[in-house]
């Protein structure tokens, strides 16, 4: 049996426990007492805050129950935000206000990641991190910038979010050929750790209060290493270990639904690996991976084969860390995960259920400790969902799945723009998608006040089961292929995405599937909205390539050295990372990834 078929045994055993515990508890008199003292416990500690009408209300919302087995259902079934199997949340409290003095109470104290009490700012605690981080990339390193510094103006946290043109995501040189009318479109070129240092210019990337997320897989670990070359040059070798933030590099996921992978997948396996075991040792803070299921919804798939896929594809990258030797205490906590959030109703609980499955089979299949268990989640919300048709209706849709993502407990979140289906998102549009989490952050009190204000509704447990079920069937099914690489190698599922996105458009054109000014309640004229396009001025496309230019012919001699070193490390079969990150200081993307495939070979995309 292999750890994806352990995984299906483990969340089974722990169903058949939280039962067992259930009946304990009404059996045992003992124990039911314990399990009831504790309880009431929690709820008398629990503090109480109030909201700007004066309305008392508990900073833990929990079940009006005082049965023994219904609270050992709750504890063992579901447990309290922060305690295993997280299903409630992975941190106690997450975007509730700071606590005030009057208020404070043993459950509401907060603390730091070392479990000591955290200083206290004016109010009596430390405002929690945003949860805001949103999505940008357009143009050059420096317009990509100037936008990261606008979407971050008002806040306390600066969580950067980059997205790169086409050329970068294959590991392609902007002076290639073909490519000069792409540079800069959809994304930032970034071809040059000179680029890295332009894009994050004015950011202090060691400061606790800043994060960096980057949406790139295939030359995932070459832009990894331009990232910390860039860190390196502005701040000195010692902000390595300062760095916060998480880079994608999904592999699965890409040949599962994107193809933006630009070597085989086993050396690609290998790249990744060699990253992680190196950001796992040197960068504590650093995310190597963002095991990505947004790119499968998006590409078409269901709610459950997206979480089915993205917690397979995770159990697969654990059991192959794991292999390399890496302890899975030290690689576990660096996961993170990336979920899509739609309005189909598996959304209700898709991020609750792939949290307790994660931490169950960490913890009984792995045998990953606290941190290890953790479902650290990134989610945004459906971009597939957005609508050229009366568009301004996609306020309505982001708006709804942002409150489905955060009823999720999500960790963080970005909010689509409503003008995409067009363009790049424009600074007007940008700010109303922004300005929309701190409407229901900030504003509303839904989620500020009260932590699980959402949660355990009796249609959600009904979700929550029959989305558990689903996603187990499907780790079957990838038992059955194999595993995670022999399914992928069967193009399984590939296949099964492909289906569910042919039966959601059949469903549109037969009007199944509503689609508010699409298909139903249309307004009748058809004109296309005046959407000003994002688009590279062809004067910035060539200040790229001219750059790029005179970085190659300042470091030619430099770079046919590091890379001859390089590719005599991987022939070698030695981790490469060290050799990557003296190569990107002379040499460009485009350089790197030519010369490893000259070695290893390039990627074949399925169809």
């Amino acid at each position: 049996m292999s750890k994806l078929g352990q995984v299906v045994e483990a969340v089974e055993n722990y169903n058949k426990f939280v039962l067992n515990q259930v009946k304990r508890a009404r059996s045992d008199e003992k124990f039911g007492r314990e399990l009831f003292e504790r309880w009431n416990a929690i709820r008398a500690k629990t503090p109480v805050t109030h909201t700007p009408t004066g309305l008392p209300l508990p900073r833990l919302a929990l079940p009006e129950i005082d049965e023994p087995g219904e609270i050992a259902r709750y504890f063992f079934g579901e447990g309290l935000p922060g305690e295993f199997p997280f299903l409630n949340g992975a941190y106690r409290e997450m975007y509730l206000e700071p606590v005030r003095e009057i208020e404070t109470g043993s459950y509401g104290k907060r603390t730091s990641g070392d479990g000591t009490k955290g200083k206290a700012s004016g109010n009596g605690a430390q405002p929690p991190e945003e949860p805001t981080r949103l999505f940008s990339g357009l143009m050059l390193a420096e317009d990509t910038n100037e936008r990261f510094h606008y979407l971050t103006q008002h806040q306390r946290t600066h969580r950067l979010s980059t997205a790169f043109d086409g050329p970068t995501l294959y590991g392609i040189d902007s002076d290639a050929d073909g490519v000069f009318g792409k540079i800069g479109e959809g994304g930032v070129a970034i071809d040059t750790v000179e680029d890295m240092v332009r894009l994050y210019d004015g950011f202090d990337l060691g400061s606790p209060n800043f994060s960096a997320s980057m949406t790139i897989s295939g030359p995932a670990p070459i832009i990894m290493a331009m990232y910390i070359a860039a860190a390196k040059r502005r701040f000195g070798p010692k902000v390595v270990q300062k760095l916060r933030g998480t880079i994608q590099a999904d592999i699965f996921k890409e040949v599962q639904a994107q193809n933006e992978t630009i070597f085989p997948i086993e050396p690609s396996l290998r790249f990744l690996t060699d990253m992680v075991e190196f950001t796992t040792r040197e960068m504590p803070r650093w995310y190597p991976i963002s095991i990505s299921g947004y790119h499968i919804g998006e590409a078409g798939s269901t709610p459950v084969q997206q979480a089915a896929y993205t917690l397979s594809n995770g159990f697969a990258y654990a059991e192959m860390f794991a292999a390399r030797g890496i302890p899975i205490d030290q690689f576990g906590p660096r996961l993170s995960f990336f979920l899509d959030c739609g309005l189909d109703v598996e959304y209700i609980a898709l991020a609750r259920v792939s949290r307790r499955i994660w931490a169950i089979g960490m913890r009984d299949a792995f045998g990953a400790g606290p941190r290890g268990q953790l479902f650290k989640l990134h989610t945004q919300t459906s971009g597939r969902s957005l609508i050229a048709a009366e568009f301004k209706n996609n306020l309505t849709r982001t708006a709804a799945e942002l409150i489905l993502a955060y009823i999720n407990a999500t960790n963080s979140c970005h909010s689509n723009s409503a003008d995409e289906p067009f363009t790049t998102p424009s600074e007007e549009w940008i700010r109303l998608a922004a300005h929309g989490q701190a409407i229901l952050l900030e504003e509303s009190g839904i989620f500020k006040h009260t932590m699980n204000m959402l949660s355990g509704s009796p249609g959600m447990k009904a979700v929550e089961r029959a989305v558990e079920v689903a996603i187990l069937d499907e780790f079957r099914e990838i038992e059955r292929l194999g595993g995670v690489l022999a399914a992928v190698e069967d193009r399984y599922q590939r296949s099964q995405i492909q289906n569910a996105a042919h039966r959601y458009e059949e469903q549109i054109y037969a009007g199944t599937r509503p689609i508010i000014g699409l298909n139903k309640y249309r307004n009748g004229e058809e004109h296309a909205p005046e959407i000003k396009l994002a688009r590279t001025p062809r004067k910035k496309q060539e200040l790229q390539v001219d750059r790029l230019v005179k970085f190659k012919k300042k470091n030619a001699e430099k770079a046919k050295r590091a890379l001859d070193k390089l590719v005599d490390v991987v022939e070698r079969g030695e981790n490469c990372f060290s050799a990557l990150l003296e190569a990107v200081e002379v040499a460009s993307l485009g350089q790197i990834t030519g010369r490893l495939q000259e070695v290893v070979g390039r990627f074949r995309p399925m169809v």
